[in-house]
């Protein structure tokens, strides 16, 4: 895809990742499932399994790529693939579909299905459909999003630990997402149990010492946690407690933090990870730089560390399908962070 100068979302960026989108939500194959197979009655097509989200080569990338698509909608309502979401979502996102999506969910054997990377994305995409003014894809998608809500009720007291990745199961980046769900929802009981978990997990963290990137990452385990921890403590209180966790970042240190990733493959699903990996670094460097004062010299670095990441592999969301199926999404997060 092209590759703009403009570091945040233009008409122009936006109806490029909507193209994108569109092309994957639908597009059932290739496809690897996260399914588990209790006889052969099970084995089905994934359109059979989920009537909504069968495309994008895996559940959780369909999900995100709705939510990119009805983020565009919002924010550009004027891009020429407006129509085209609109009529998706219309034929897509309905009571009958959706019941579809809960009923695999609620088989026994889905206990553990997308967890908690999915059961995040799904929340983030209602809390998004939350913000339109058009509430029926809201209505629509609801029972699916109150059941990976009560999933998290569920899991979150048994989770006595944090998984500390730069994958799929992250709980910082879970945490992150599902934040923003429970407070476009208004759910309060379930803000207060992530906060109680997010103290548990990360607030005595110190100095940290991220042994980072890893081949498969496209989260970076220390900065997720710091994205985690912003969002949900008073800014006050976060400056204090990442001046702790990170007490070298002013001097740009450690450096592996803000030096991008080398993508030496990306027809590798794996190693494409690394594309992610700099544009949620990117997202996660503005976010915090926006939550420091102006005059601090660490907002000053985490831009162009920001700027660094977005540089390497904004250019990159499209081409293989690899990275396709799933990168815009991260790069809309980048271009929208601190808004």
């Amino acid at each position: 895809m092209s590759s703009p100068s403009a570091e945040r979302l233009t008409p122009a960026l936006a109806s490029q990742f909507a193209a994108i989108a569109l092309a994957h939500v639908t597009r059932e194959y290739p496809n690897k499932l996260d399914h588990v197979l209790t006889g052969p009655e099970d084995a089905q097509d994934p359109r059979a399994l989920h009537p909504v989200f069968y495309g994008s080569f895996d559940w959780h990338s369909c999900v995100h790529g709705y939510w990119l698509l009805a983020s565009l909608l919002r924010r550009e309502p004027g891009i020429p693939q407006a129509g085209a979401i609109r009529h998706l979502f219309d034929e897509m996102l309905t009571p009958q579909k959706i019941a579809g999506e809960l009923h695999y969910l609620q088989r026994p054997a889905s206990r553990g299905f997308e967890r908690p990377y999915g059961w995040a994305w799904l929340l983030k995409l209602q809390a998004e459909l939350l913000a339109h003014d058009d509430r029926r894809w809201a209505a629509a998608l609801r029972p699916l999003a109150e059941a990976f809500a009560d999933r998290f009720r569920s899991f979150l007291p048994n989770a006595v630990y944090p998984i500390r990745t730069g994958v799929h199961s992250s709980t910082a980046f879970a945490l992150a997402l599902a934040h923003d769900y429970a407070a476009a929802a208004g759910d309060e009981a379930l803000m207060a149990q992530f906060r109680g978990k997010l103290a548990d997990w990360y607030l005595a963290d110190r100095d940290a010492r991220p042994f980072e990137p890893s081949l498969d990452d496209f989260l970076s385990p220390t900065l997720m946690e710091a994205e985690c921890v912003r969002r949900f403590l008073p800014p006050d209180e976060f400056r204090a407690w990442f001046a702790r966790f990170l007490p070298r970042a002013a001097r740009g240190e450690p450096k592996t933090l803000f030096a991008p990733a080398v993508v030496s493959d990306r027809s590798d699903g794996k190693i494409a990870h690394l594309d992610g990996l700099n544009l949620s670094r990117a997202w996660c460097w503005r976010e915090i730089g926006a939550a420091l004062p102006q005059d601090d010299e660490l907002g000053r670095v985490a831009a162009e560390a920001a700027a660094r990441h977005l540089a390497a592999s904004l250019p990159h969301v499209a081409g293989d399908y690899m990275g396709e199926h799933w990168l815009a999404s991260f790069a809309l997060l980048a271009l929208t962070a601190g808004d």
